[in-house]
């Protein structure tokens, strides 16, 4: 990120002249600092807020933003104040973006400078660009003529590819000819092409917002008359579309951004994960003409500068991303949509730990700009906003071309038993012999990675654990190796036991989904099978193209985690199998009810969807589970009221306000007096409820050892304000951390 540690080189003409200088003004760092720190303007130059500045920091140079007020010392004499060293010829931060680093920084309570680090794009953003060296045919060119020999058949198709264009860069000339680069220099010698500076970056296709759209629904041609409206009139709206799986959704803010596109504005669309991105950027093109630029961590560093800088200058339109793409310089942003705005990856629980959908709402509110929330199964937060009128809620009740919703039939496992050493319970494998005799396709789901979740001696039982964390091992057989998901420690499955010493007695206990396609191979050995899960596909690349494997038809029956549980449309998949329905229901969750719920709705989703009707066999041990219940009768409003009435009645979010403060040191020791520190000084207020300390339930993580708290309010306590005082009452070692998470979502 801009402002690490790199040093920058001063250009003589952005230098400051006169170290005396002109006025102060604030200057934020991408630093954990408590605020922007005055410097002096140098002669000659007026950095507004929101420009780029490089600024000396004790001995190194650091880029930071001018901003809108700083936190120095009023008395702190203009003499005393350092120099800005240079000031920026570059995309400046908007008042909107500024604004939304300090709202994260005051909610999250995080460093403003740690939040604008977020916000600074790449550590060469800021370098000025140099243009790419093209070729252009030389002017008043002869004719060709055959007794010419400068005149080859190759030379004459350099010269035929540019059909009126200026200028094209060597390398795709010579490949458009079929040629080498070395026949484009020698024609450049001969004088038959002129060397022309291009820009640094190509155009981006433009997307065309006139293209025909698909024929709407009834439901689908009222909601994106809504939200069109509010693009047209860009005003601020927060608009829930909550939409059975298959009914549309994404045509429907298709239309909404061909309205944004209309009026020349962009649009930025979030996704929670970055695998879901090359279905919907085949869509989009389909439906648009043109790619949308991407933002996401796979981007190679170029591309990376390439995108930060054609937002900034109103070059990309539309941009789908990860959750990082809500801090990118729009020029003029129009529409933001969230899709599966549902899904927990929003949530970042690293560094700053902020919720990306609920940011997003607030820069949408800053850049007075409606936006989307999509969902086939809408939080809880999101359903009681829009029952408190806080966001408009449009319905697609129904799947779109008249498809059936797949019937869901609940598998008890007490009954209908797997196999000895087996995870398929009969009833399934007679219905996954049915669909793949028909031709038909089929999905298993279990939501867990690798072989196996634990690894036993049978000798001693001795459990193969992460030495970093309070977490087992988790066997990945495929890579002949045992690996921590948590810290990614990995070894080799030892010969020995290091307990018992007994050699060649470990045994896997569960399955993982490595284990289940090793089960369907067994079963079925002229079936086609795959696995889709997050460490067996690396990059959205490896999902696009098993995506359209599956989608072709080369797969028959694919086997995967909840990376292949949304977003994706397969004609054929007639079958869900899902092998753990009651996975994620156990534990202290706040959420983990509806988490369930939504994950195996998507999933179930995901069977039927065109002309063949679906059907999902999910495999439980409590078949009278809420959750369960719900997802065999299709009756999800039931289920959400249930979880509504059990939040309000324990003043749990949304009802109430929830925090988490999680203390980590290397020594247990060390976690124990600062947790007892804060627990002596924790506040007794009336709507205030302070539950801890106690040992998180990862209680050692990466090799710190961590206690936690909750906090529970009243929905009218400030809890920002309530923690700010607590923690400014109790100092800490160096070599403790505190982490604020407000709104938790994790509870490990």
């Amino acid at each position: 990120m801009v402002g690490s540690s790199t040093s920058f080189a001063v250009p003589k003409a952005q230098q400051n002249p006169n170290p005396s200088g002109g006025p102060r003004v604030a200057v934020l760092l991408p630093l954990p600092l408590a605020g922007a720190y005055d410097y002096r303007t140098p002669e000659g130059l007026t950095p507004a807020p929101g420009d780029f500045v490089t600024v000396p920091l004790g001995q190194r140079m650091m880029t930071g933003v001018v901003w809108d007020r700083s936190c120095s010392s009023e008395d702190l004499a203009e003499e005393r104040l350092k120099p800005i060293a240079i000031v920026h010829d570059a995309i400046a931060m908007r008042e909107p973006v500024r604004r939304l680093v300090d709202w994260i920084a005051a909610y999250t309570l995080s460093p403003p400078g740690a939040v604008l680090r977020m916000a600074m794009g790449p550590s060469d953003a800021l370098d000025p660009e140099e243009g790419r060296a093209g070729f252009a045919a030389a002017p008043d060119l002869p004719l060709p003529d055959v007794k010419d020999r400068r005149l080859t058949a190759t030379r004459r198709r350099v010269l035929d590819v540019f059909g009126g264009t200026e200028a094209l860069p060597a390398a795709l000339l010579a490949q458009e000819a079929g040629c080498t680069a070395g026949v484009i220099r020698a024609m450049a010698d001969a004088g038959l092409l002129v060397e022309r500076r291009l820009p640094a970056r190509p155009p981006r296709p433009v997307p065309d917002w006139r293209l025909p759209f698909p024929r709407f629904s009834d439901d689908q041609a009222d909601a994106a008359a809504v939200i069109v409206e509010a693009v047209r009139a860009r005003r601020y709206e927060t608009i829930l579309l909550d939409g059975v799986t298959g009914s549309g959704k994404t045509e429907v803010y298709f239309k909404a951004i061909a309205a944004a596109l209309e009026a020349g504005r962009q649009v930025l669309v979030l996704l929670p994960e970055i695998a879901l991105g090359a279905q919907w950027h085949r869509r989009f093109e389909q439906q648009f003409g043109a790619p949308a630029a991407a933002w996401h961590s796979d981007l190679r560093p170029a591309e990376r500068r390439g995108v930060w800088r054609d937002v900034g200058e109103g070059r990309a339109m539309v941009v789908v991303g990860a959750r990082s793409a809500l801090f990118l310089p729009f020029t003029d942003l129009g529409l933001i949509v969230v899709d599966e705005e549902h899904d927990a990856s929003f949530k970042q629980e690293e560094g700053v730990i902020y919720h990306a959908r609920d940011m997003a709402v607030v820069r949408a509110s800053l850049e007075a700009v409606p936006i989307v929330l999509a969902s086939a199964t809408p939080s809880l937060e999101s359903l009681v906003n829009a029952e408190r009128g806080r966001y408009r809620r449009l319905v697609l009740p129904a799947r779109h071309g008249g498809a059936e919703l797949p019937k869901v039939t609940l598998v008890d496992l007490r009954d209908d038993k797997p196999e000895r050493q087996r995870f398929v319970a009969p009833s399934l494998v007679e219905a996954l012999k049915q669909t793949l005799g028909a031709g038909e396709q089929a999905m298993l789901f279990l939501n867990r990675r690798g072989y196996a979740p634990l690894t036993l001696c049978r000798t001693c039982g001795h459990r193969m654990q992460c030495p970093n964390c309070t977490a087992w091992l988790v066997e990945h057989r495929f890579m002949g190796r045992l690996i921590c998901h948590h810290c990614g420690h990995a070894a080799r499955m030892p010969d020995i036991c290091p307990a018992c010493e007994d050699k060649h007695s470990f045994a896997p206990c569960g399955p993982g989904v490595e284990r289940l396609a090793e089960e369907m191979t067994e079963r079925f050995p002229d079936a086609r099978i795959a696995v889709m899960a997050s460490d067996t596909l690396i990059g959205p690349q490896a999902v696009a193209d098993l995506v359209a494997r599956v989608q072709e038809h080369e797969i028959d029956l694919l086997i995967g985690t909840q990376i292949m549980a949304k977003g994706h449309h397969f004609p054929m998949l007639t079958l869900v199998g899902v092998i753990d329905g009651d996975l994620g229901l156990g534990g202290g969750d706040l959420r983990a009810g509806e988490r369930t719920f939504q994950m195996l709705h998507q999933v179930a989703g995901r069977a039927g969807r065109a002309e063949r009707p679906g059907r999902v066999l999910l495999q439980t041990f409590d078949p009278g589970h809420p959750v369960m219940t719900a997802l065999a009768a299709h009756d999800r409003d039931r289920f959400l009221a249930l979880e509504a009435d059990e939040r309000r009645s324990r003043r749990m979010p949304p009802f109430g306000r929830l925090a988490a403060l999680i203390i980590s040191a290397p020594d247990a020791d060390q976690a124990d007096q600062t947790a007892a520190a804060l627990a002596r000084a924790a506040p007794h207020l009336k709507g205030v409820d302070v539950l801890g300390p106690a040992p998180a339930p990862l209680a050692v993580l990466r090799g710190r050892h961590r206690r936690r708290f909750l906090v529970k309010t009243d929905r009218q306590v400030n809890i920002q304000a309530v923690l700010r005082q607590w923690l400014a009452g109790v100092r800490t070692s160096t070599a403790v951390r505190i982490q604020v998470d407000v709104d938790p979502y994790s509870f490990l």
